[in-house]
């Protein structure tokens, strides 16, 4: 039944980037071989008539995807934290890439809120204003509730989101699976994978509940990071397509002349924005991954104040303990450390040479420890390793891409702030701390602890556990004979049996 719907998506599809200039960059993008260069072309040529010509000031990619609509416009964020399916200039395009369409009448907003809360907007709220921000998914209102007179933000799913997305997304699975037939080459790109990550990360955004639930867990991880702040959420008066939280009152954190009549130090402001990053990143392994200027504000004492949380990065305290230690290698310039790192977490098959990795990793580092300090950046410096990674057999990894990705978002903001800043500089206290915290004797030791939790948890099994083993051991003879292979046995279980207990000593002694 989609299958004319998905062919006529295309073909507007094709005629928008023909239109706009774009379909030449999309196709350099990635690498698209004949075949599926003259199938494109084929395709959108005839109908550039159907096509948006979009915003002209705009560069032709992001001119066509803002021309198709919503779930174009989230494609292509998504697509920005992937240079390794679009290239670096593509991705860099893509970044500018403004989620803001024109607003949805306030009588549906409010129709949206009753639907969903079963009871009268304006029983709820005393006022409930004109939308302040409309994005491509959704739109919020800054409203009072009548009951505490409390100001909020109110976000509304826009009427119909889900349908169009869905539609949409049917739409980018059939032409994966054409780009797939018509190039096979493309199938190292795994363009059904791309389109599947597009998916959860859509439907994700899509269920404001997830959205609430990061913002509340965001929030209990950085209680007590000083300098920071983030909106309440009203769990009582949100639900899967409404979100409301407390309005953040402050400056926002793109009006520099507005920040310097306020009083705050600018200086103070982009060491602590960077900061905080890199604590969220590391510490907690989850992050906001929508870091920029538009979703950040400098409250009245100085605070920063970050909201929209429909995109949060995480990182498994494995993989941030591998990188906290990389990031320290090339803070001490040591590129022979940083390169075994890689070889001791299997990043790097082991059948490379670890010098020959260690000589790379010196290009990488010295250029950049060689410039200005103003011009020193950790998010390049990154980019700069996934290359020589991938050309080492390292396979990528999305979550850390996204990292990337929001790390050149925050150091943009933090340079806005302070031009003259030194990002290694900033960087060190919290990498130094995160390193002593997680790899030094109290990590170890707490990492015992955790074990010796898991093992307590088979007690009750353990005696089992030892006479299953016992049997297994008998039960295979070894060559030197049933009595001796029985003694290895027993020595065999022995060592289990003592390793627990003594796991269970020290969590006890720490």
């Amino acid at each position: 039944m989609r299958g004319p719907h998905n062919i006529w998506r295309l073909i507007r599809t094709g005629a928008t980037l023909e239109r706009t200039g774009a379909m030449g960059v999309v196709l350099d993008a990635f690498d698209a071989p004949p075949s599926l260069r003259i199938a494109a072309r084929t395709l959108g040529w005839p109908f550039k008539w159907l096509g948006y010509k979009g915003d002209p000031s705009m560069p032709p990619a992001t001119r066509a995807l803002t021309a198709l609509g919503p779930a174009y416009i989230k494609f292509g964020q998504v697509l920005s934290t992937r240079p390794d399916v679009v290239g670096d200039e593509l991705a860099v395009q893509l970044r500018v890439l403004q989620d803001k369409l024109p607003p949805f009448p306030t009588v549906l907003a409010k129709a949206e809120v009753e639907r969903e809360m079963e009871i009268p907007a304006d029983q709820i709220f005393s006022e409930f204003e004109e939308p302040v921000a409309a994005a491509s998914i959704a739109q919020v209102h800054k409203a009072r509730i009548a009951e505490t007179g409390e100001t909020v933000a109110v976000k509304v799913l826009r009427p119909g989101i889900e349908r169009a997305f869905r539609t949409d997304i049917d739409a980018f699975y059939f032409a994966a699976r054409m780009i797939e037939l018509l190039s096979p080459a493309s199938r190292r790109l795994r363009p059904m994978d791309v389109i599947a990550h597009f998916e959860g990360v859509v439907m994700g955004e899509l269920d404001l509940r997830l959205e609430s639930a990061s913002a509340s867990e965001f929030a209990a991880n950085t209680e007590k990071d000083e300098g920071f702040e983030l909106p309440q959420v009203k769990w009582s008066l949100s639900g899967r397509r409404v979100m409301t939280l407390g309005w953040a009152e402050g400056v926002p954190m793109g009006d520099n002349q507005a920040i310097d009549a306020a009083g705050h130090d600018r200086r103070v402001l982009s060491e602590r924005v960077l900061q905080l990053f890199l604590q969220h990143a590391l510490r907690d392994g989850f992050f906001h991954a929508d870091m920029h200027q538009g979703n950040l504000k400098v409250a009245a004492n100085g605070n920063i104040i970050a909201y929209d949380f429909g995109i949060m990065g995480h990182i498994d305290e494995y993989t941030r303990r591998v990188y906290a230690e990389i990031l320290f290698g090339f803070i001490r310039r040591d590129y022979k450390r940083v390169a075994e790192v890689h070889f001791e977490a299997g990043y790097v098959p082991a059948d490379r040479d670890v010098d020959e990795f260690a000589r790379a990793l010196r290009a990488v580092g010295e250029p950049i420890f060689g410039m200005d300090a103003t011009r020193i950046s950790m998010g390049r410096l990154l980019s700069y390793l996934f290359e020589v990674t991938e050309r080492f057999g390292m396979e990528t990894r999305t979550e850390l891409i996204l990292l990337q990705r929001t790390m050149v978002v925050v150091e943009g903001v933090a340079r806005s702030l302070n031009p003259q800043m030194n990002i290694w500089e900033v960087a060190k206290p919290v990498v130094e701390d995160y390193i002593k915290s997680s790899i030094g004797p109290a990590a170890v030791a707490r990492d015992l602890g955790r074990t010796a939790k898991v093992m307590a948890r088979f007690g009750p099994r353990l005696p089992g556990l030892v006479e299953a083993a016992l049997i297994r051991q008998s039960d295979q003879t070894p060559p030197e004979g049933p009595k001796l292979g029985r003694m290895r046995s027993v020595w065999w279980v022995s060592g289990v049996v003592v390793g627990i207990l003594t796991t269970l000593a020290v969590q006890a002694v720490s």
